[in-house]
C-alpha cells in the first residue's frame, strides 16, 4: 500500500512541480496591490516646540530624522516627507543639557504606516540664556554728492533699537547698521525708510517695525566758498558709516 502511494505521489512528478511553480507565479501576478506592502526610507524635519521663554537655541541644530516606513504598495508611493510630523518637547529643556532622546511617540504618521526605524537616537541641541541690549543705528553711506553739492547732515530715527539673542552673541560694542544709501545722485534733501541689519544672523530686533528713516540734508556749495568748504564735505549728526566708492 504504501509503495502505491510512494509510485502516485512520484508518478510525473516534474509536472507536478511545474504545475506548483506557475500557481505561485499567477498567484503573485494576480494578488491584488493593495494586499502587498513594501518598505521605504525617508527623511524628516524634527520641530522643536515649547522653547522656554528667555532661552535661545544657540546653533541651528541638526534635527533630520531618517525614517524606514512599512506599508501597502498603493499608498507607500503617495508617501512625502511632510506627510510626517515628528515633534520634540522643550518645556524641561536647560542651558546644562545637549543631548535629547528622540522617541517613536514623537513622530506621527499617516494612518496604515507602519515606522520599522528610526535614527538617530538622539540630537544634539545647545541652549543660552537670552540677553537683550540696545544698540545705536548706524546708517551707511556710500558715495558723496555731485560737484556743487555736499552731504551736510545726516539724521536716523529710531537712533536706537532693542536687540535680542544667545548671550554669547550680543556684545557691548555692536552697532545696527542700515541697508547702503546711495548718495552719488542727491542733489536735495532726501528721506528714505531703510532696512535695518543686525550684525550677527543669531540675533533678532525687538520691534514691530524692523526698519528706519534716515534724512539726508543736501546744500549747495557757494561757488565763493567752494575752494574751502567743498572738499571737507561735513557731515554733521548722527554718526553715520560712509563708504566711499
Amino acid at each position: 500500500m504504501k509503495i502505491m502511494r510512494k509510485e502516485i505521489i512520484l508518478r510525473n512528478w516534474q509536472l507536478k512541480v511545474l504545475a506548483l511553480f506557475l500557481a505561485l507565479v499567477l498567484w503573485i501576478i494576480l494578488i491584488p496591490e493593495e494586499k502587498t506592502f513594501a518598505e521605504k526610507n525617508l527623511t524628516v524635519s524634527l520641530e522643536l516646540v515649547n522653547i522656554p521663554p528667555e532661552v535661545e537655541v544657540l546653533e541651528p541644530p541638526d534635527t533630520s530624522l531618517n525614517l524606514k516606513i512599512r506599508a501597502r504598495k498603493r499608498l507607500i508611493n503617495e508617501l512625502r516627507p511632510d506627510s510626517f510630523s515628528a515633534q520634540l518637547d522643550m518645556s524641561r529643556a536647560s542651558i546644562y543639557q545637549q543631548e535629547y532622546l528622540i522617541e517613536g511617540g514623537m513622530i506621527k504618521a499617516p494612518a496604515g504606516v507602519e515606522i520599522v526605524s528610526f535614527s538617530p537616537a538622539y540630537v544634539h541641541i545647545k541652549l543660552e540664556r537670552t540677553k537683550k541690549l540696545e544698540m545705536e543705528v548706524v546708517p551707511t553711506i556710500i558715495g558723496r554728492p555731485p560737484d556743487g553739492y555736499r552731504l551736510a547732515r545726516v539724521e536716523v530715527n529710531p537712533t536706537r533699537v532693542m536687540v535680542a539673542g544667545p548671550e554669547s552673541k550680543v556684545r557691548v560694542r555692536d552697532k545696527v547698521i542700515t541697508s547702503p544709501i546711495d548718495a552719488s545722485t542727491l542733489t536735495t534733501s532726501t528721506v528714505l525708510e531703510v532696512d535695518l541689519i543686525l550684525p550677527r544672523p543669531e540675533l533678532r530686533l525687538l520691534t514691530p517695525y524692523p526698519r528706519a528713516r534716515v534724512t539726508m540734508t543736501i546744500e549747495k556749495i557757494d561757488s565763493t566758498t567752494s575752494g574751502a568748504a567743498g572738499g571737507k564735505q561735513p557731515d554733521r549728526g548722527s554718526n553715520s558709516r560712509r563708504l566711499d566708492l
